[in-house]
């Protein structure tokens, strides 16, 4: 099982989690495989998108842990 954090790169999520992508698309991150996605992580994401990375780091851990 792996463990999403603040720093975790979307694109490396996307390469071993690519079943989160729903959860992304879900808050407005439609963007996984553009530019940005290589080098942005998850706590930059979440503040372009006025998400809390800490409810969504929660949720999506959580999500993982069920797969």
């Amino acid at each position: 099982m792996i463990e999403i954090t603040k720093d975790t790169v979307i694109a490396d999520i996307m390469e071993v989690a690519p079943y989160t992508m729903p959860l992304f698309q879900s808050i407005g991150m439609h963007c996984m495989g553009c530019a940005m996605a290589t080098g942005e992580n998850v706590d930059q994401a979440c503040q372009a998108h006025g998400v809390d990375t800490d409810e969504f780091l929660g949720a999506l851990n959580s999500f993982i842990a069920t797969q």
